[in-house]
C-alpha cells in the first residue's frame, strides 16, 4: 500500500513575517490528510532559513492525527539541504508532490516554486511567474490594469522614489484616509490606515520596514468580498463570501488574534452579483497565470464602480475556518476532498510542464 500512496512533502514555516500563520496552517492540513492516500514528509523552514525534516510530525501521524499539536514547530528536526533532498525525492519510485504551505516572501513569491521546477518535483499551486505577480501588489496592479480589471486607485513607489513631494501627491490624488501596504507581504502585515499627512509618513515608514516597495490605495467605502478559484487550464470559482471586519479594517489582529471578523458564506448577494464576481475572479486568476488555487479579494462599491479587485492570494490561509476552505465547503468540496483536488491538479500541471520542456 505504501507504494500506491503519494509522497506528500509538506513545507511550512518560512523566513517571512507570516511564519506563525504557516505553522498553524500546516498543522490543520496534515491532520486532515488521509494516511491511506498519502505518506507525509513534514519539512520545516525556520525563521533563519534552516530546513529540517520533522520526525515529531511523522511520529504523531503514526500515533494518530489527534496527537498532532495545533501548531507545527519549524525550528526542530533533522537539518538537510533542500536541493539534495528534492533530488532524492525525484529519483524515488513514489509519486511525489510538494505542498508549500508558505506565506509571504521566500515561499509564496516564486522562489520555492522555482526550486521545485529545477528539481522537477510536482507542487501544489501557482508557478513562478504567477506566484511572483500575486505576491507583488504593485506589479499585479499593473498587469490587471492592462487587462481592464477594475481596481481601486493606487500609487506604487520604491524607497528611492519616496519624497515629501510624493506624499503631497498621494494626499492630492488619493485623498485621506488611505491605506499603505508593503508591496510584497500578506496577512495584512505592515498595513496601516493613514488619516493625516503625519500618519501617512509613519505608515510609509512601517511599510518600508517590510519591503522596499510600497503601495498606497484610496480608501474604498464598500463591502469586502472574496472568491476561491480552483483549477489549472479550466479554473472554476466558488461561491463568494463576505468579510465583516471586527477591526477598522481586516487587520492581522482581526484575522489571527482577536477573531473578531464575521465570515458570511455565501455572501448576501443577488444571483446576478454572485455570477458577476465569480466570473471576474476567474478572469483575474487567468490574467495573473495562476494555477491550482487562489483567493481573489474584492471591494464591492454598491451604487458606484461595482466590484474592484483588491488583491490575489496564491496560497491563502488553509485552516478549516479560513475563508478559502469555507468557500469550497459551501460549494460542495469538503476540506479533505479539497486537498485531494489540489494534489491532483499539481500532478496534472507537472505532467503538462514535462510535455512542454522535455524533448
Amino acid at each position: 500500500m505504501t507504494r500506491e500512496r503519494i509522497r506528500l512533502l509538506v513545507l511550512y514555516g518560512g523566513e517571512s513575517a507570516e511564519h506563525d500563520v504557516s505553522c498553524v496552517t500546516a498543522a490543520h492540513v496534515v491532520r486532515a490528510i488521509d494516511p491511506a492516500k498519502y505518506a507525509v514528509t513534514a519539512i520545516g523552514i525556520a525563521e533563519n532559513g534552516r530546513w529540517s525534516i520533522s520526525a515529531d510530525v511523522t511520529a504523531s501521524l503514526e500515533a494518530g492525527s489527534a496527537e498532532l499539536p495545533s501548531r507545527l514547530d519549524a525550528s526542530t528536526g533533522t537539518p538537510f539541504q533542500p536541493s539534495a533532498a528534492l533530488a532524492q525525492a525525484t529519483g524515488s519510485t513514489e509519486r511525489v508532490v510538494a505542498l508549500p504551505l508558505l506565506h509571504g516572501p521566500l515561499g509564496e513569491d516564486g522562489t520555492v516554486q522555482g526550486l521545485m521546477e529545477l528539481a522537477d518535483v510536482a507542487y501544489v499551486g501557482t508557478g513562478v511567474l504567477g506566484s511572483a505577480l500575486g505576491m507583488d501588489k504593485a506589479m499585479a496592479k499593473r498587469v490587471l490594469a492592462s487587462a481592464g480589471i477594475p481596481q481601486a486607485r493606487a500609487i506604487a513607489f520604491d524607497e528611492f522614489e519616496r519624497s515629501a513631494a510624493l506624499e503631497l501627491r498621494i494626499v492630492d490624488e488619493l485623498r485621506l484616509p488611505c491605506f499603505v501596504k508593503p508591496a510584497n507581504m500578506g496577512s495584512s502585515v505592515g498595513v496601516s490606515k493613514a488619516r493625516s499627512p503625519e500618519e501617512l509618513t509613519s505608515a510609509i515608514d512601517l511599510a518600508l520596514s517590510y519591503d522596499s516597495w510600497v503601495v498606497v490605495e484610496e480608501a474604498v467605502i464598500g463591502r469586502e468580498i472574496e472568491v476561491g478559484v480552483l483549477g489549472n487550464e479550466e479554473p472554476v470559482a466558488s461561491v463568494a463570501g463576505e468579510i465583516v471586519p471586527g477591526d477598522e479594517f481586516y487587520s492581522y489582529e482581526d484575522k489571527y488574534v482577536t477573531d473578531g471578523a464575521q465570515l458570511l458564506v455565501p455572501a448576501p448577494l443577488s444571483d446576478t452579483e454572485m455570477a458577476d464576481v465569480r466570473e471576474l475572479a476567474v478572469q483575474v486568476f487567468r490574467t495573473l497565470r495562476c494555477h491550482g488555487l487562489a483567493r481573489v479579494d474584492f471591494f464591492y462599491e454598491e451604487g458606484g464602480r461595482g466590484f474592484l479587485c483588491n488583491e490575489v492570494n496564491t496560497m491563502p490561509g488553509f485552516t478549516p475556518i479560513s475563508m478559502y476552505p469555507k468557500l469550497w465547503a459551501a460549494s460542495g468540496v469538503p476540506y479533505p476532498d479539497l486537498i485531494d483536488r489540489l494534489v491532483g491538479l499539481a500532478l496534472e500541471r507537472h505532467a503538462h510542464r514535462r510535455r512542454n520542456t522535455k524533448h
